[in-house]
């Protein structure tokens, strides 16, 4: 049993996602599932192929936890492989997750995600456009990615072949002027030319995770601000602490402060974004 019953969602009303009326064929009612109150957050899509490598699935678990931790609301398809492993690992770090499906919103798809789901429905949100017992259909998926695409204000491709799905979600978002970027791959990895297409033709690149956070914040540059304001004070004040008198890596700063790599790239978004550091052409970063 879902924790909660479907309800309807519909346009005009409070807290409607604004930005899904960029999609084509905006929808006028969604059904939704869970906590509506988790979209206050911004939205980073993370989406990829369904047969993803170790690499690819490491890469999702780095992406997601980061975001996670800096208050960013990680949205995607519940389809197996990076979809699925981008909402558990969000869910494992206590974070925000919205499962979009191609379906009715009770229509759990496919069915070896049944335990993800009912996680997501209880401590996240599901949501569909389509009435609860709709079936998902041929074709079903290429709108649900629009809807992905339209909710989230940047999409990152962590692995995708020439042919997946994710390519259609992040040319949705292309096509409403929302940022794409990729995570690079070998280029003879099947896995990986979706991802290096989309490179080569300008999405912005993952080199890192603290990339994400970046890119994120200059996709939502009102709210991430909000969002960043969590980060504790004293992880702030201890990275800089730690970059005086010279510039140093994020890696070096977090071996040197003690603190987890992740909350050291959520200290510098946020001393970045209040001006007191900077970020050099080598990767390192300095104080202001």
């Amino acid at each position: 049993m879902t924790p909660l019953a479907p309800a309807p969602w519909r346009a005009g009303e409070r807290a409607f996602p604004e930005s899904l009326g960029l999609v084509p064929s905006p929808p006028k009612q969604l059904y939704t599932i869970g906590n509506r109150e988790i979209l206050n957050a911004p939205c980073v899509a993370i989406v990829g192929t369904r047969y993803p490598t170790p690499y690819g699935l490491r890469v999702t678990r780095q992406l997601s936890t980061t975001l996670a931790d800096a208050g960013m609301c990680v949205v995607s398809g519940l389809a197996h492989g990076i979809d699925s492993c981008a909402h558990d690992t969000t869910l494992g770090a206590r974070g925000k997750t919205v499962a979009i499906l191609g379906g009715g919103v009770d229509q759990i798809y496919p069915p070896g995600n049944r335990v993800l789901y009912h996680r997501i429905a209880r401590d996240g949100m599901v949501m569909s456009e389509f009435e609860p017992g709709h079936a998902h259909f041929r074709g079903c998926f290429p709108r649900r990615n629009r809807l992905i695409a339209g909710l989230a204000s940047v999409t990152i491709v962590v692995e995708a072949g020439i042919k997946s799905g994710a390519l259609i979600t992040a040319n949705y978002a292309a096509d409403m002027g929302k940022m794409v970027a990729a995570v690079p791959g070998p280029i003879d990895a099947a896995e990986s030319a979706g991802t290096n297409q989309l490179l080569r033709d300008g999405a912005h690149v993952i080199a890192s995770v603290d990339d994400a956070i970046t890119i994120a914040r200059l996709a939502s540059p009102d709210a991430f601000p909000a969002a960043l304001s969590e980060a504790p004070d004293a992880d702030q004040a201890a990275v800089l602490a730690t970059l005086e008198p010279v510039p140093l890596s994020p890696d070096a700063i977090a071996d040197r402060t003690g603190l987890a790599s992740h909350h050291v790239l959520c200290a510098l978004s946020a001393l970045e974004l209040q001006g007191l550091v900077q970020t050099l052409p080598t990767g390192e970063i300095r104080r202001r």
